[in-house]
C-alpha cells in the first residue's frame, strides 16, 4: 500500500513574502543618478582620487584616463596588451567588443607619459592593467575600483565604469567653443559603433545644436 498522503489544495503552502526569499528589485539608473556620463572635470577628479587614495595610484589613474580618452568598455580595457600600444608612433590599436569596429587612435602626451610609467612599474606582463598577482585585472576589479574612486572623489551619485565610455561621446559632441566641432560620423567611428543610432544619443543632447536659434 502506498504511504503517499495526498494533500488537499487548501493544505498546500503557497510561496509568500514571508516563507520565500524575494530578490530585491534592481533600482533603475534614473533612480540613483540624473545622468549616465561624467564631465571632463569629473573624470579628472576620479584620476586625482586614484593618485591620492589607491595603492596603485598610477595604474588606476591611467586606467581611468584611457577608458575616457578612447571610450573603452570594461572588457576592452582589461584585455589591452602592450602589443596594441605604439609609443614611438604615439598610437593605440583599439579592438572593440560587441561586434564594434576596430580603429587606431592617437595618444596624447599625457597618455604617453602615463603609459611609459606604467610599463616601468609592470615590466613583466603583456597586459597594461595588472592585478597584484601579475595577471590582468578582471572586469569585476575595475567595476569595484571605479565605484570606490567615485566615493573617494565625493560624488553624490554612484559611479560605474561604463559612464566613462558615455563621457567620451558627450565630450566629443559638446566640445568647448573655439574648437572644431566633431561630426556624428567621426564620433561613430571613434567609438566603434556599427549603428549610428547609438551615436546620435550624444549629439542629440549637445547644447550647440540649438545655438543661434534666438538672437538679441
Amino acid at each position: 500500500m502506498s504511504n503517499v498522503i495526498a494533500l488537499r489544495p487548501s493544505e498546500i503552502a503557497l510561496p509568500t513574502a514571508k516563507n520565500r526569499k524575494v530578490r530585491p528589485r534592481r533600482a533603475k539608473n534614473s533612480e540613483v543618478r540624473s545622468r549616465e556620463y561624467l564631465e571632463e572635470n569629473e573624470v579628472e577628479r576620479l584620476m586625482a582620487a586614484a593618485r591620492k587614495e589607491s595603492r596603485y595610484g598610477a595604474r588606476d589613474a591611467t586606467l581611468v584616463l584611457l577608458m575616457f580618452r578612447h571610450g573603452l568598455r570594461v572588457s576592452e580595457a582589461v584585455s589591452l596588451r602592450w602589443d596594441a600600444i605604439h609609443l614611438v608612433q604615439g598610437t593605440i590599436d583599439v579592438f572593440r567588443m560587441k561586434n564594434g569596429r576596430p580603429s587606431t587612435h592617437p595618444l596624447t602626451g599625457e597618455e604617453l607619459r602615463a603609459l611609459r610609467k606604467l610599463q616601468r612599474d609592470w615590466p613583466d606582463s603583456p597586459y597594461l592593467f595588472c592585478s597584484e598577482r601579475g595577471g590582468p585585472m578582471t572586469a569585476d576589479n575595475v567595476r569595484k575600483l571605479v565605484a570606490r574612486l567615485g566615493r573617494d572623489a565625493k560624488f553624490d551619485f554612484p559611479v560605474h565604469p561604463h559612464m566613462l565610455r558615455h563621457s567620451t561621446g558627450f565630450y566629443l559632441a559638446n566640445r568647448q567653443a573655439g574648437r572644431d566641432p566633431v561630426d556624428t560620423r567621426t564620433i561613430q567611428a571613434y567609438l566603434g559603433h556599427v549603428n549610428i543610432t547609438h551615436t546620435v544619443r550624444y549629439t542629440e543632447l549637445a547644447a550647440d545644436r540649438f545655438k543661434g536659434l534666438f538672437t538679441d
